[in-house]
């Protein structure tokens, strides 16, 4: 495998007001079904944080509030989707500024029977987290960190 360049991926750890929970994203992408948290890819010119909140807004319809930087990663992963690139994911601790205006769901993948390009949203407790809830790995990586983490 020849790695040709870098895919950058910004995401958003958006916790509840009490901060007991965070916000997961289900979705339909590629064929695949995929738990992960809200964010998606960096463009050329653009910052990691106007990245995220571009996304977000995207995604959800509402701004967020970026209040630090989680993690970044550090050790080598290879892009899921792509054989020739190398993933690089940041992670920031977000809030909402408003209570949110879209619809959060009681159950995983709650979009109805046409998944593809699908989203749906739903909070899960922390203390509920495991790596098992992720699919990609550096968010399993970043669930395990949660666990550890008093907010």
């Amino acid at each position: 495998m020849e790695l040709k360049q870098f895919n950058i991926r910004v995401y958003a750890i958006i916790l509840n007001e009490v901060k007991d929970s965070v916000l997961l994203s289900d979705e339909f992408q590629k064929n695949m079904r995929m738990t992960k948290f809200p964010g998606g890819g960096l463009q050329l010119g653009e910052g990691t944080l106007d990245c995220l909140k571009r996304e977000v807004l995207e995604e959800l319809g509402q701004e967020i509030i970026i209040l630090n930087h989680f993690y970044t990663t550090d050790f080598f992963q290879k892009a899921f989707f792509y054989d020739n690139m190398q993933l690089i994911s940041i992670y920031y601790l977000a809030m909402f500024q408003e209570k949110p205006k879209f619809k959060i769901s009681e159950k995983p993948f709650d979009y109805g029977a046409d998944e593809n390009g699908r989203q749906s949203f739903r909070w899960i407790k922390l203390k509920d987290i495991s790596p098992d809830t992720f699919t990609l790995p550096v968010d399993k990586r970043v669930g395990e960190m949660l666990l550890n983490q008093k907010f």
